[in-house]
């Protein structure tokens, strides 16, 4: 039976796509329902703009933060455990975290999980589980990546993750953004420059070359940047990008939330903050 004072307060950017929402934030949620059957479970969207949409279009209504905040106290919750799905502590992070502080009084506690990218630890994971997902893939075929990228100075990490996965030997596995650093085009060019060594030889004239790409969302939802940004059909989409340079290109619709051990570090960031709380 669920302790009535005690809840986890689910808070992602949100998608206006219904698949997208099923397989990545709802699969979140649950997994997290089911790891802490003790806890009561609330969910929130910070995205303005899609809670709007979904409101007017499927007459689906979320709340946000502030909403969420508001039905917990209602509620008669007391202890409030915050899981952000999101990948890095930036701007929608921060300014989350502030408008929940904002409620501090009137909750006896309020602790904070970390979003994915919080250390040495989920980088490797979330590396692995990449790797693993596409390891079907042959050695003339490149892995792109598209990040969101963010004006904050987190942003380091997106070129931090992209030498991660050289360090840990998957060469042909690329990480950009839509919005920063690594650009598509700095993309390009690496990728151009890349060169496969070939079996029992040494010289430099027998690698070959790059010639697929396939393109894949580093986002918890593939939602409006992967179809769009990475798998559109206009020609400033990365799909488009990539054929015009020449090279055999598709697309992988699979957000990060759909990765059971992407999931199960949210559990962990959970966990974590359940005991920090109980320090």
């Amino acid at each position: 039976m669920k302790h009535s004072h005690k809840a986890i307060l689910v808070v992602s950017f949100g998608t206006s796509y219904e698949d997208a929402r099923k397989a990545t934030i709802e699969r979140i949620e649950n997994d997290i329902t089911a790891a802490f059957p003790e806890y009561r479970i609330y969910r929130a969207w910070t995205s303005r703009m899609i809670l709007s949409i979904l409101k007017k279009r499927d007459q689906i209504t979320i709340p946000n933060v502030r909403e969420a905040m508001e039905q917990m106290i209602d509620d008669g919750i007391t202890e409030v455990v915050v899981q952000p799905t999101h990948i890095l502590d930036g701007i929608e992070n921060h300014a989350m975290k502030d408008e929940i502080l904002s409620y501090k009084e009137q909750f006896r506690s309020i602790s904070f999980g970390t979003p994915l990218l919080s250390g040495q630890k989920d980088a490797e994971t979330v590396v692995h589980a990449i790797a693993k997902r596409f390891e079907e893939l042959d050695d003339n075929t490149a892995l792109v990546l598209m990040g969101h990228g963010t004006t904050h100075q987190v942003n380091h990490v997106y070129e931090e993750l992209d030498q991660l996965f050289k360090d840990m030997g998957y060469p042909n596995i690329f990480l950009g953004t839509v919005e920063a650093k690594p650009s598509v085009q700095e993309l390009i060019h690496q990728i151009g420059n890349y060169r496969i060594p070939a079996p029992d030889s040494n010289r430099e004239e027998d690698c070959t070359s790059v010639d697929k790409v396939v393109l894949a969302p580093f986002m918890i939802v593939a939602g409006d940047h992967a179809h769009n940004d990475m798998a559109g059909s206009h020609p400033e989409s990365w799909l488009s990008r990539f054929q015009e340079a020449g090279y055999e290109t598709e697309s992988v619709l699979k957000g990060l939330g759909a990765y059971e051990k992407v999931r199960k570090l949210f559990i962990e960031h959970v966990q974590t903050a359940i005991n920090d709380m109980s320090v």
